[in-house]
C-alpha cells in the first residue's frame, strides 16, 4: 500500500507522510515552513472543545464586559452594545470589522468545525464537508479575539484613570475563548481527510 502523500501549501513540494511521534514538527526541507504537528487530540476530544468554546461564547455574548463608574453613576456594556454604539457614532467600518471578526467568524469557525467533527467520530465526511474544510482554511486568520482581549485589558487599564472601572464576566469569558481558539490553531484540521471516508452516494 502506498503511504499518503503530503504537499507543501507554499512551495508545493510533495512529501509521503509518517506519523509524527510526541512533540515532533514536520518541516519542508526546501521552504523551512510548517508542515504538520503532532497532537494528541481524538475526534472526540476535538467535539469536546468545540462544544465547550460554543458554551463560553455564548456566556462571553450574553455577560457584561466591563462596568464603567462616575460620580456614583454605573454603566454596564456587552459586546454588541459596543459595536452598536460605534454604529450610531459614525464608525461603520469599525464596528462591521468588530462584529465579523469577534462573533461571526469565530462563531461559524466553531459550528463548521462542530459540524464536520460531529461525523467525523464515526469515520465519515459530513455533508458539504468539502466546502466547509475550505471555509475553515479561509475563516482561520480573521478570529481575531485574543486581539479583543488585549485590547480590552490595555483599555480597563488606561480607563481606570478617569473612571472606577469593573471588569465583568463577559472578558474573562472571552478570555477562556481565546485560550481555546488557540489550541484549535495548534491542531492540523487536515488530518480530518486522512480520518474520514467519502460517503456513500
Amino acid at each position: 500500500m502506498t503511504a499518503p502523500l503530503m504537499i507543501c501549501e507554499h512551495c508545493d513540494t510533495v512529501y509521503q507522510r509518517r506519523e509524527l511521534v510526541c512533540g515532533e514538527v514536520a518541516r519542508c526541507v526546501r521552504c523551512d515552513a510548517v508542515l504538520e504537528r503532532y497532537h494528541r487530540f481524538s475526534v472526540s476530544s476535538m467535539l469536546a472543545l468545540v462544544l465547550t468554546a460554543l458554551v463560553v461564547f455564548v456566556q462571553a455574548n450574553v455577560w457584561p464586559i466591563v462596568t464603567l463608574g462616575l460620580n456614583g453613576q454605573l454603566v454596564s456594556t456587552r459586546l454588541w452594545g459596543t459595536i452598536v454604539m460605534m454604529w450610531n457614532d459614525h464608525s461603520q467600518v469599525v464596528a462591521v470589522l468588530a462584529a465579523a471578526t469577534l462573533f461571526f467568524f469565530p462563531l461559524g469557525k466553531m459550528l463548521l468545525l462542530g459540524w464536520v467533527l460531529w461525523f467525523a467520530r464515526k469515520g465519515q465526511r459530513a455533508p458539504g464537508f468539502r466546502w466547509a474544510m475550505l471555509a475553515l482554511h479561509h475563516i482561520k486568520p480573521w478570529t481575531m479575539s485574543e486581539v479583543f482581549v488585549l485590547g480590552a485589558l490595555v483599555a480597563i487599564v488606561k480607563a481606570h484613570v478617569y473612571f472606577d472601572v469593573i471588569p465583568n464576566a463577559g472578558i474573562f469569558a472571552y478570555a477562556v475563548m481565546m485560550l481555546l481558539i488557540t489550541v484549535f490553531a495548534g491542531i492540523d484540521l487536515r488530518k480530518l481527510w486522512d480520518m474520514t471516508a467519502e460517503r456513500a452516494a
